[in-house]
């Protein structure tokens, strides 16, 4: 008999951790029908139906969504089995696993957004992931969906003369046109489950400090740990690789921490939702396609259950 009520001691004791954290990823829409051509099997089984968590899609008008400077029309240039079927190889319709794109062409500006609620209550860090296809000026045309084969690019690229090239700098010579890098901008919005004034997320510089925070006035502040995610700072710039994973780290906000902006911060519930902004500068020197699904949270949450 002392054996067991041990054993339910021990039990009951160890309880609450079990009721556990778990990672999760979320993107635009309920996350459960997410187009699995964008994510590995792994990153798969940490998609929720978000609805049965009490997270809906739309709340009160405001939906997870996507928007862009120009038409979403264009192919998934990521997909190297696509295929177009129009009157020329590049031109639509276009048959391909990812989703429609939008596009910001070479020397011209544009911008990106994503509208993305959480599916759980965050517990450590929110990763915020992009990953846009990116190829060299006009290849898609000649190239078709072999353009990734041949023309991948990357943000801020000094591309060279002629067809998919780039130039080689010499030594002291930053490789990066640094002007025509993307800027990020970051803010959370309460959901159905929070009341917050929103505030800019602050990002983790990495590698880095990871101490943003001044041990003087406990204020985050800008520096070689952390950066306000304004869109505005050079500090909010981004390399993009094509069709690759780019992971921005954000600090998880805690209720009553004021930022670099002076925003005071508050602890996030599910439901709450994630604006994530890329602008792309004129003297961009790529071809730069993003879709709804460019655009991922992923991080560790509380179980619901």
């Amino acid at each position: 008999m002392k054996w067991i009520i041990s054993f339910l001691a021990v039990l009951f004791m160890v309880t609450p951790a079990m009721a556990g954290e778990d990672p999760y990823v979320a993107v635009i829409g309920n996350d459960i029908e997410a187009n699995q051509f964008y994510l590995s099997p792994k990153y798969v089984q940490f998609l929720y139906d978000q609805e049965i968590f009490g997270v809906p899609v739309c709340v009160s008008g405001v939906c997870e969504r996507f928007r862009s400077q120009t038409p979403v029309i264009q192919a998934e240039v990521c997909d190297t089995l696509g295929r177009a079927s129009g009157p020329r190889f590049s031109s639509p319709p276009f048959e391909d696993r990812g989703e429609k794109n939008a596009r910001v062409s070479k020397q011209n500006s544009g911008w990106f957004e994503w509208y993305v609620r959480l599916p759980k209550k965050p517990s450590g860090e929110i990763n915020l992931v992009l990953q846009c296809g990116v190829l060299k000026p006009d290849t898609f045309n000649f190239y078709g969906y072999s353009a990734v084969s041949n023309c991948a690019a990357e943000t801020g690229e000094k591309v060279g003369t002629g067809m998919c090239t780039r130039n080689d700098v010499k030594p002291g010579v930053n490789p990066i046109k640094v002007d025509a890098l993307p800027k990020v901008t970051a803010i959370v919005y309460p959901g159905p489950y929070n009341q917050f004034t929103p505030f800019t997320l602050t990002a983790f510089r990495n590698p880095g400090t990871y101490n943003p925070i001044d041990s003087t006035t406990g204020e985050l502040v800008n520096n070689g740990a952390g950066q306000l995610l304004n869109g505005t700072d050079n500090g909010t710039r981004i390399l993009l690789k094509s069709c690759m994973d780019k992971s921005i780290v954000a600090k998880i906000p805690v209720t009553g921490q004021v930022n670099a902006a002076g925003q005071v911060e508050n602890d996030l519930e599910a439901g709450d939702l994630i604006y994530l902004r890329i602008d792309i500068p004129r003297t961009n020197t790529v071809d730069i396609y993003c879709h709804p699904q460019s655009f991922k949270v992923m991080g560790i949450g509380e179980a619901p259950f």
